[in-house]
């Protein structure tokens, strides 16, 4: 029989989850639509706070500069406190956002802006975070012992650059416990009004931790909850950092002390588990090998996905699969995917990740500690400096101008031997480019946006003085994503197959088409002539080839772009985020018969419709194959018709999960979406405003997505 207390944190929970489906409506109404993660962060009040700029500009850079408003707004943001939840504290504010410009113009990179067009590269400089922190640090040493650290170092580092250095981080933490500080005091405020006796005693437990945890490190799971949250709607607020870490080894010690210590039990750790969820979609994993290679997994590890189901909102909680796996969490993970159809949690896969780590030099102790901490990234937690998911090569635009480049060149014969050749060429160029925007962004970045919060949690930044982006960090691990993967391979594979093997069609005759969006007499039968070639994902195909091809050629152009001197190692991926609309508009159409403008290709995965019945298998095999395979991910998007997705289904899907992981996989994203459901949600989002879809590795309500955007989640599953 269930306890009174279960049922009273239940009908708590269910409250938090209303209000937190509220305020994202609330969002829709005063700030539009927005194409991005389901952020934890509320609409700020309408007397709201406002920049200080330091720049002609109107923005503001460097040190002072963010140091200034940061301070300034810690000074100003309202509180927010609600009896219902365990801990205390939103976000409001998109600091990174609130400028005119994202970089400090007096760091120009006019050099590289010809080529950054040319070729549609979105090349990263003057974004943000994208890389973890490392929350153990926070959990030992809490706000007064991280002053303690910088006080400690800036009596050994103490030019005049590494005092301003030390100042501005003294004044970020102080600011942060001014934050914290203010919300006790709303906290008490409403203890005294509130006339529930039970809320008004988790009232007072919620002032006790916070003023705990000002000048202490924490003790207690509720203290360390609530550490890691302030923290986070910090680092949220600068410069929008989602990255968390290996949640259930984090939490583990703090749970076993209090059940030990009989101060709690299991319904109450996962009432807070619960409101630590609900309160900021955090990218957190569960199991997975220690550094060792044992299993993590904990009786924690259960309670995590236990409280997940409580909330079951938008939520980014990754499995770790390995080899010497805990098998029940594996399979209780399965079981809430197929349940709730929320399309979490996600699965990665260690054996890829640590092997394809390894080859980078690294052994295998650290390669077992980097995680996926976000859409596609992985880290190592406060160790390295990454640019995951920032710099993404737009493959399909670098196709076009290679193919138009062949055609209007009459001394050379128009044949895919010729144009992959310029191909090669042109994407040496692009990565090359890409490559010096990242170089770009390192020597400035510190004169732009200085990671203030995330430096606190870094192994190095404090030691030497010296910003993360500014040789702070340990390692320098910089990531470059290729996009549009299917349509290039797609499109030679179209070209060689019916120009050149079958001379069904001329390259004159193509071209004619590409140039008319196949909108002219007879563009439409050409158009499904191409599209219908071999395609990439349907297995061992001239398009597979091509795949692997374009792979290897990628892989290597960016593992070459590495320095030694610089320590700084560049690694391959596949990725395109949510960029798959903004990068196809750049693109006219595409030999595989895309037509002008439209979305390229998702990832690492095939064009939808690559097989006839959406083979859960093929698109599992086709993808494990063209993994860069030196630590970075290049995910598969999976989505799953409902009717097939039930819990008699349960083996057969974990059974491919463990293939695709088996074959050199490296991350899966799941989405079990009703066709019909989308569709009417598509045409009316206020039908189904609790509808959530996996976009790309994140989360986010169907609701909040524009048009463009819902579009295509529905092109994406209607061809599957």
């Amino acid at each position: 029989m269930k306890s009174l207390d279960t049922f009273k944190y239940q009908n708590r929970i269910d409250k938090l989850k209303t209000k937190k489906l509220n305020q994202t409506l609330e969002k829709i109404k005063y700030e539009g639509l927005l194409d991005e993660d389901d952020y934890g962060r509320i609409v700020p009040p309408k007397n709201h706070w406002e920049s200080i700029s330091n720049h002609e500009d109107g923005s503001f850079y460097g040190l002072e500069g963010w140091t200034t408003n940061f301070c300034d707004l810690m000074r100003h943001h309202s509180t927010y406190v609600d009896p219902n939840d365990a801990f205390a504290g939103r976000w409001m504010y998109f600091m990174s956002r609130m400028r005119s410009n994202k970089w400090n113009p007096d760091y120009p990179y006019d050099h590289l802006q010809p080529n950054i067009d040319k070729y549609d590269i979105i090349c990263g400089i003057g974004d943000d975070a994208h890389f973890a922190p490392d929350y153990k640090m926070g959990l030992k040493l809490g706000w007064q012992g991280l002053l303690n650290k910088i006080e400690t170092y800036e009596k050994i580092n103490t030019s005049e650059e590494q005092a301003s250095f030390y100042d501005a981080h003294k004044r970020a933490i102080k600011s942060i416990q001014q934050w914290i500080s203010n919300h006790i005091e709303t906290i008490h405020y409403l203890q005294e009004k509130e006339t529930n006796p039970q809320l008004a005693k988790n009232l007072k437990e919620m002032a006790e931790v916070n003023q705990r945890i000002l000048h202490h490190p924490p003790q207690t799971l509720r203290e360390a909850c609530q550490w890691i949250i302030w923290y986070h709607l910090a680092s949220r607020t600068y410069n929008r950092d989602g990255a968390g870490g290996q949640i259930d080894t984090l939490l583990q010690p703090y749970y076993e002390k209090d059940l030990a210590n009989g101060t709690i039990d299991r319904d109450k750790a996962i009432y807070y588990l619960a409101c630590f969820l609900i309160n900021d979609p955090i990218y957190w994993q569960l199991g997975g090998p220690d550094k060792n290679g044992n299993d993590q997994t904990s009786d924690i590890s259960f309670l995590i996905l236990e409280a997940a189901d409580k909330i079951n909102t938008s939520l980014n909680i990754t499995i770790r699969v390995h080899d010497d796996m805990n098998e029940k969490l594996f399979e209780q993970g399965i079981y809430y995917l197929l349940k709730n159809k929320n399309a979490w949690p996600r699965f990665s896969g260690d054996k890829a990740l640590v092997d394809g780590f390894m080859k980078n030099g690294f052994d295998a102790e650290t390669a077992r500690q980097r995680i996926a901490v976000g859409c596609n990234w992985m880290s190592l937690p406060g160790m390295e400096y990454t640019m995951n998911d920032l710099v993404k090569v737009n493959m399909a635009k670098v196709f076009q101008v290679a193919y138009n480049e062949m055609l209007s060149d009459q001394s050379a014969p128009n044949t895919t031997k010729n144009l992959w050749e310029r191909f090669r060429k042109h994407l040496s160029s692009a990565v090359n480019t890409a490559a010096d925007g990242i170089r770009h962004h390192l020597k400035y970045q510190k004169f732009n946006e200085p990671e203030l919060i995330l430096n606190l949690l870094s192994h190095g930044p404090i030691e030497k003085g010296r910003d993360v982006s500014d040789s702070g960090a340990q390692y320098y691990n910089l990531s470059i994503d290729g996009a549009g993967l299917a349509v290039v391979a797609d499109s030679f594979a179209a070209l060689q197959q019916r120009i050149e093997d079958e001379q069904k069609l001329s390259w004159e005759a193509l071209d004619y088409h590409l140039s008319s969006n196949f909108e002219e007499q007879d563009g439409e039968r050409i158009r499904l002539l191409m599209r219908n070639s071999y395609r990439y994902g349907q297995g061992n195909t001239i398009a597979d080839k091509w795949a692997e091809e374009i792979r290897d050629l990628f892989s290597d152009l960016v593992r070459n772009q590495s320095d030694a001197a610089q320590q700084h190692l560049f690694i391959p991926g596949f990725f395109s985020w949510a960029n798959t609309v903004g990068l196809g508009q750049t693109v006219g159409a595409t030999p595989n018969g895309r037509k002008q403008h439209t979305p390229i290709s998702h990832g690492a995965n095939p064009n939808p419709g690559f097989v006839a019945d959406a083979a859960s298998l093929a698109l599992a095999t086709a993808i494990a194959k063209v993994q860069p395979g030196y630590g970075n991910t290049a995910p598969m998007q999976w989505e799953l018709d409902p009717s097939l997705a039930k819990q008699e289904h349960a083996a057969l899907i974990g059974s491919i999960i463990k293939t695709h992981f088996a074959q050199g996989g490296t991350l899966i994203n799941v989405n079990i979406l009703d066709k019909n459901k989308v569709l009417e949600a598509h045409q009316d989002p206020s039908k189904y405003p609790d509808l959530i879809v996996r976009i790309t590795g994140f989360t986010a309500y169907f609701s909040m997505l524009t048009p463009k955007f819902r579009q295509l989640v529905v092109d994406r599953i209607l061809e599957n």
